[in-house]
């Protein structure tokens, strides 16, 4: 299967929260209120223990609110087939059961093994459950990454985006990170696999909005390919260059100077009309150093998203055993799927993972392409008018 790419939400109406809140009126069918105590009694092993007790907060790192919600997105299609999954007791898993063993599997990271001697069940099995919930989730929760559809969606990312450090018309943050794995030095692909650190992955580019919500992200391109190669076999970087996306109302820097619509990003990508990055080099002026900080400060949210997503949904963040690389780019996609339902349903749990933005702690700050001329004019005036030094 090839890269993942961001791909549309299926309506407008989906955007809202409020869209979720009459799912609740139902809980009690999705997710019985004994069904925790039930399930926790039959939990063991020390990887999924907090002192003598389990919470499902501390299992789970989610709400019960965000669970159920979960649970209603992937109902009718997890229990169609196979419908006769057991524990090693001969107990049938209920819909419960299943997604509980999925999250379980992608939140901690934890082998198939350890996970299935947790929850008394067989690691195969494990291992056929979360697979059946990512091709789930992948349908039918795809919808929480979209983006912006109005102007006025993108006004409110604007005004956000602006209040961090002032920067003015910037729609979103882009950054990548990789996702690492072993592979045997015999197979034929390992060279393709291996990136300028020496470790084999792959690379996941996502651009996010000020809550570190994804907007776009594209997964699968192997750790060998730059950041500025990735970017340019997006789709995201098709649609700019087509006109189909940054192509909203231009800001004012002066009477004869208008900023378009653009993304920030590190100096790992090429410096575009559309993407403005980092000043390079010694000697900056003091206009440069300034500009030089505020768009740090602003594309840290980046940073900070995958961050949080790595740390959520550790099966991502360690180093994998070789898994299957057509089936690896869906689980990146699901797991950004999660960490934007977690948004979109203001989960309180997630405040409590810690706003690190070092997601690739290994890995150093790469160089994108020579300078776009007109690109460098345009930052050139941007970082001028942030300090007032633009010619009115």
């Amino acid at each position: 299967m090839g890269p993942i790419r961001g791909l549309k939400r299926k309506k407008k109406a989906e955007k809202d929260v409020d869209q979720y809140t009459p799912l609740y009126s139902s809980l009690s069918q999705l997710c019985p209120s004994d069904w925790w105590v039930e399930f926790s009694k039959r939990i063991s092993g020390t990887s999924v223990q907090k002192g003598n007790s389990v919470s499902f907060e501390s299992l789970f790192k989610l709400s019960r609110k965000t669970f159920n919600y979960i649970c209603s997105l992937v109902k009718e299609e997890m229990m169609v087939r196979p419908t006769n999954i057991t524990d090693l007791s001969g107990k049938f898993l209920s819909l419960d059961d299943r997604v509980a063993v999925a999250l379980r599997r992608l939140s901690s990271g934890d082998s198939l093994s350890t996970v299935g001697e947790s929850f008394g069940i067989h690691q195969s099995t494990v291992s056929q459950i979360t697979w059946r919930f990512v091709e789930v989730m992948e349908k039918n929760g795809v919808h929480h990454i979209h983006w912006p559809s109005s102007q006025e969606d993108m006004k409110d990312i604007k005004s956000k985006f602006a209040n961090i450090r002032g920067l003015p018309n910037c729609c979103g943050a882009v950054d990548i990170t990789h996702i690492m794995f072993c592979l045997s030095t015999s197979d034929p692909s390992s060279k393709v696999w291996s990136d300028l650190e020496k470790n084999h992955s792959m690379i996941l580019q996502a651009i996010v909005d000020p809550d570190m919500r994804f907007l776009d992200i594209l997964a699968g391109w192997p750790g060998s390919l730059s950041d500025s190669e990735v970017l340019k076999c997006s789709r995201f970087f098709k649609l700019v260059e087509e006109g189909k996306r940054l192509g909203g109302q231009n800001f004012k820097l002066s009477n004869d100077t208008d900023l378009r619509e653009y993304i920030v990003g590190d100096s790992g990508f090429p410096l575009l009309p559309w993407l403005l990055t980092p000043y390079t080099g010694r000697g900056l002026s003091d206009h440069q150093a300034d500009y030089n900080k505020r768009h740090f400060a602003t594309r840290k949210v980046a940073q900070r998203a995958l961050a949080r997503l790595k740390d959520k949904w550790k099966i991502i963040q360690g180093v994998m055993w070789r898994p299957d690389k057509q089936k690896l780019p869906r689980i990146i996609l699901v797991c950004c799927v999660l960490h934007n339902i977690l948004i979109d349903l203001n989960d309180g749990v997630e405040d409590e993972v810690p706003l690190t933005h070092h997601h690739d702690p290994d890995y150093g700050q790469q160089i994108g392409d020579p300078t776009d001329k007109s690109a460098s004019i345009q930052r050139e005036k941007l970082a001028l008018y942030l300090t007032n030094k633009l010619p009115s």
